[in-house]
C-alpha cells in the first residue's frame, strides 16, 4: 500500500466490507471512476480470478493496459510439474516462470478458473491438517 501511494498520482483503496476505502468491489469503483471521465494510464490486479476478470472486462473498451497477477497452483517454482499452466494469448505459460504478472487482456481466465478447481475437494478435506506445524524444528 505504501509503496503504490509513493509511487502512483492517484490509489484507490475499496473492500468489499468498508474496512478501508470505499465499501465497495474493485470493478464497480473503476468503473464508476471511467465514467466520471477520469482517466488511468494502467491498472494492476490480484485476487480472486472472478474479479481480475471482472477489471479486465471493464478496462477493455478503455484500452486500459491492465496487469493482473495470478496464483494459480504451484509446485515446483521452475514449470516443470506444470500445475501452474495457464493461457495466456492463445499459448501456454507458467505462472511460477513467465509470470506470475500477465496482461488481462489476454489471459483465458475460464481456463485458469476450471484449472484452479483441480484439487478442490483436496483442499477442502477435513482430513488435511497442515504437516509443517507437526514436524519437528531442526536448529541450523
Amino acid at each position: 500500500e505504501e509503496e503504490f501511494l509513493r509511487a502512483c498520482e492517484k490509489v484507490h483503496f475499496c473492500t468489499d466490507d468498508g474496512s478501508r476505502g470505499e465499501k465497495a468491489f474493485a470493478p464497480q469503483v473503476l468503473e464508476n471512476l471511467l465514467k466520471s471521465g477520469q482517466t488511468f494510464d494502467r491498472v494492476y490486479a490480484t485476487g480472486p480470478v472472478g474479479m481480475m476478470q471482472a477489471l479486465a472486462d471493464v478496462t477493455k473498451p478503455y484500452n486500459i493496459r491492465t496487469i493482473v497477477s495470478l496464483n494459480p497452483i504451484m509446485v515446483d517454482g521452475i514449470g516443470m510439474c506444470g500445475g501452474c499452466r495457464v493461457l495466456v494469448g492463445g499459448e501456454v505459460r507458467f505462472a511460477c516462470v513467465d509470470g506470475p504478472d500477465f496482461d488481462a487482456q489476454q489471459v483465458d481466465f475460464e481456463s485458469l478458473r476450471k484449472r484452479n478447481l483441480t484439487y478442490v475437494e483436496q483442499e477442502t478435506s477435513q482430513d488435511h491438517a497442515c504437516r509443517i506445524e507437526t514436524q519437528p524444528r531442526v536448529l541450523r
